[in-house]
Protein backbone atom coordinates (compact mmCIF):
# COMPACT_ATOMS: atom_id res chain seq x y z
CA UNK A 1 0.00 0.00 0.00
CA UNK A 2 2.58 2.55 1.01
CA UNK A 3 4.27 1.59 -2.37
CA UNK A 4 1.59 2.82 -4.47
CA UNK A 5 0.63 6.04 -2.87
CA UNK A 6 4.57 6.57 -3.12
CA UNK A 7 4.32 5.61 -7.19
CA UNK A 8 0.63 8.10 -7.58
CA UNK A 9 2.40 10.98 -5.62
CA UNK A 10 5.53 10.78 -7.85
CA UNK A 11 3.51 10.22 -10.77
CA UNK A 12 1.46 13.29 -10.13
CA UNK A 13 5.07 15.51 -10.00
CA UNK A 14 6.56 14.06 -13.07
CA UNK A 15 2.95 15.03 -14.87
CA UNK A 16 2.78 18.08 -13.04
CA UNK A 17 6.48 18.91 -14.34
CA UNK A 18 5.53 17.81 -17.78
CA UNK A 19 2.87 20.25 -18.16
CA UNK A 20 4.82 23.50 -16.82
CA UNK A 21 6.71 23.81 -19.55
CA UNK A 22 3.58 23.52 -22.00
CA UNK A 23 2.06 25.87 -19.73
CA UNK A 24 4.20 28.89 -20.55
CA UNK A 25 4.93 28.02 -24.03
CA UNK A 26 0.96 28.10 -24.90
CA UNK A 27 1.01 31.93 -23.13
CA UNK A 28 3.05 33.66 -25.98
CA UNK A 29 1.82 31.48 -28.72
CA UNK A 30 -1.96 32.39 -27.78
CA UNK A 31 -1.11 36.05 -28.06
CA UNK A 32 0.04 35.60 -31.53
CA UNK A 33 -3.09 34.19 -32.96
CA UNK A 34 -4.76 35.99 -35.72
CA UNK A 35 -8.09 38.10 -34.49
CA UNK A 36 -9.53 37.68 -37.86
CA UNK A 37 -11.29 34.67 -39.38
CA UNK A 38 -11.08 34.58 -43.68
CA UNK A 39 -13.53 32.03 -45.66
CA UNK A 40 -14.22 31.11 -49.53
CA UNK A 41 -17.59 29.72 -50.61
CA UNK A 42 -16.58 29.50 -54.58
CA UNK A 43 -15.54 33.09 -56.12
CA UNK A 44 -16.45 35.00 -52.14
CA UNK A 45 -13.93 35.58 -49.63
CA UNK A 46 -15.28 37.32 -46.44
CA UNK A 47 -13.53 37.88 -43.31
CA UNK A 48 -14.72 37.91 -39.97
CA UNK A 49 -13.50 39.70 -36.65
CA UNK A 50 -14.18 40.91 -33.56
CA UNK A 51 -11.68 43.09 -32.57
CA UNK A 52 -12.12 46.60 -33.45
CA UNK A 53 -14.29 49.29 -32.26
CA UNK A 54 -16.89 52.25 -33.75
CA UNK A 55 -14.62 54.99 -34.11
CA UNK A 56 -17.19 57.93 -35.28
CA UNK A 57 -19.33 54.94 -36.76
CA UNK A 58 -16.70 53.43 -38.94
CA UNK A 59 -15.49 50.19 -37.61
CA UNK A 60 -12.22 49.80 -40.02
CA UNK A 61 -11.25 48.60 -43.48
CA UNK A 62 -10.63 45.41 -44.88
CA UNK A 63 -8.13 44.66 -47.86
CA UNK A 64 -7.86 41.62 -50.28
CA UNK A 65 -4.04 41.87 -51.58
CA UNK A 66 -2.39 39.94 -54.35
CA UNK A 67 0.44 38.48 -54.15
CA UNK A 68 1.81 41.61 -57.08
CA UNK A 69 0.50 43.98 -54.18
CA UNK A 70 2.47 44.95 -50.87
CA UNK A 71 0.54 47.39 -49.08
CA UNK A 72 -3.15 47.62 -47.74
CA UNK A 73 -4.06 50.90 -49.60
CA UNK A 74 -3.04 48.63 -53.22
CA UNK A 75 -5.53 45.84 -51.81
CA UNK A 76 -9.52 45.84 -52.55
CA UNK A 77 -11.07 47.28 -49.79
CA UNK A 78 -14.26 47.21 -48.22
CA UNK A 79 -15.43 49.15 -45.19
CA UNK A 80 -16.47 46.48 -42.15
CA UNK A 81 -19.99 46.06 -40.81
CA UNK A 82 -21.66 44.14 -38.05
CA UNK A 83 -22.24 45.36 -34.04
CA UNK A 84 -19.42 45.39 -31.18
CA UNK A 85 -19.76 41.23 -31.51
CA UNK A 86 -18.99 40.35 -34.74
CA UNK A 87 -17.86 42.58 -37.69
CA UNK A 88 -17.69 41.27 -40.99
CA UNK A 89 -16.40 41.97 -44.79
CA UNK A 90 -16.95 40.62 -48.25
CA UNK A 91 -15.32 40.45 -51.74
CA UNK A 92 -17.42 38.55 -54.27
CA UNK A 93 -16.29 37.82 -58.43
CA UNK A 94 -12.46 36.84 -57.01
CA UNK A 95 -10.56 35.41 -59.48
CA UNK A 96 -8.51 32.24 -58.56
CA UNK A 97 -5.08 32.27 -56.82
CA UNK A 98 -3.41 33.17 -53.20
CA UNK A 99 -4.64 36.26 -51.37
CA UNK A 100 -3.76 38.11 -48.45
CA UNK A 101 -7.04 39.47 -46.23
CA UNK A 102 -5.88 42.14 -43.58
CA UNK A 103 -7.62 43.58 -40.95
CA UNK A 104 -7.44 47.17 -40.46
CA UNK A 105 -9.21 48.58 -37.20
CA UNK A 106 -10.88 52.75 -37.32
CA UNK A 107 -8.63 53.19 -34.51
CA UNK A 108 -5.45 52.76 -37.01
CA UNK A 109 -4.56 49.06 -35.53
CA UNK A 110 -4.24 45.39 -37.25
CA UNK A 111 -6.44 43.20 -36.39
CA UNK A 112 -4.97 40.27 -37.85
CA UNK A 113 -3.49 39.28 -41.29
CA UNK A 114 -4.58 35.87 -43.05
CA UNK A 115 -3.72 34.22 -46.32
CA UNK A 116 -6.25 32.33 -48.08
CA UNK A 117 -6.70 30.19 -51.37
CA UNK A 118 -9.34 30.76 -53.99
CA UNK A 119 -9.55 27.73 -56.16
CA UNK A 120 -11.25 27.19 -59.53
CA UNK A 121 -14.97 26.06 -58.87
CA UNK A 122 -15.28 22.34 -59.82
CA UNK A 123 -17.91 21.95 -62.36
CA UNK A 124 -18.92 18.55 -62.78
CA UNK A 125 -19.17 17.91 -66.80
CA UNK A 126 -21.85 16.63 -68.01
CA UNK A 127 -22.23 12.33 -69.16
CA UNK A 128 -23.66 11.50 -71.92
CA UNK A 129 -25.91 8.22 -70.99
CA UNK A 130 -27.36 6.31 -74.30
CA UNK A 131 -30.94 5.97 -73.58
CA UNK A 132 -32.78 2.88 -74.57
CA UNK A 133 -34.74 3.19 -78.45
CA UNK A 134 -37.38 2.06 -77.27
CA UNK A 135 -37.91 2.77 -73.77
CA UNK A 136 -38.40 0.59 -70.89
CA UNK A 137 -40.50 -2.79 -71.52
CA UNK A 138 -42.83 -3.89 -68.57
CA UNK A 139 -45.82 -6.38 -68.95
CA UNK A 140 -45.65 -9.73 -69.94
CA UNK A 141 -42.03 -10.53 -70.60
CA UNK A 142 -40.59 -7.54 -69.12
CA UNK A 143 -37.30 -8.00 -70.39
CA UNK A 144 -35.06 -5.68 -72.55
CA UNK A 145 -35.35 -8.09 -75.36
CA UNK A 146 -39.23 -9.13 -77.28
CA UNK A 147 -39.32 -12.53 -77.60
CA UNK A 148 -42.27 -12.55 -79.75
CA UNK A 149 -45.97 -14.23 -79.49
CA UNK A 150 -45.02 -18.01 -80.18
CA UNK A 151 -42.22 -17.58 -77.29
CA UNK A 152 -45.24 -16.33 -74.82
CA UNK A 153 -47.83 -19.00 -75.68
CA UNK A 154 -45.06 -21.83 -75.55
CA UNK A 155 -44.02 -20.56 -71.86
CA UNK A 156 -47.77 -19.78 -71.06
CA UNK A 157 -48.31 -23.79 -72.31
CA UNK A 158 -45.59 -25.01 -69.81
CA UNK A 159 -46.90 -22.90 -66.75
CA UNK A 160 -50.28 -24.29 -67.80
CA UNK A 161 -49.13 -27.85 -67.45
CA UNK A 162 -47.17 -27.38 -64.58
CA UNK A 163 -50.02 -26.10 -62.98
CA UNK A 164 -52.45 -29.37 -64.11
CA UNK A 165 -49.59 -31.99 -63.45
CA UNK A 166 -49.11 -30.58 -59.84
CA UNK A 167 -52.92 -30.32 -58.78
CA UNK A 168 -53.20 -33.87 -60.12
CA UNK A 169 -50.50 -35.22 -58.13
CA UNK A 170 -51.56 -33.21 -55.09
CA UNK A 171 -55.28 -34.96 -55.86
CA UNK A 172 -53.67 -38.07 -55.76
CA UNK A 173 -51.82 -38.44 -53.10
CA UNK A 174 -55.16 -37.32 -50.88
CA UNK A 175 -56.52 -40.57 -51.25
CA UNK A 176 -54.98 -43.17 -48.97
CA UNK A 177 -55.51 -45.97 -50.66
CA UNK A 178 -54.35 -44.92 -53.61
CA UNK A 179 -50.20 -45.29 -54.41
Amino acid sequence: MRISRLFVSSGLGVAAAAALPLALAAGPAAARVSGISVSTTGSTVSVVTSACTQINGSWGTAALLTSRQGSFAQGRQVALSGTAASQSAAWSAVSPGTYTVVVMCSNGSTAGTQSVIVSTPSTPAPTPTASPSRGVMGGLGGAARDYGAVTMAVGGALVGAGVIAGTWLLRRRSKPYRL
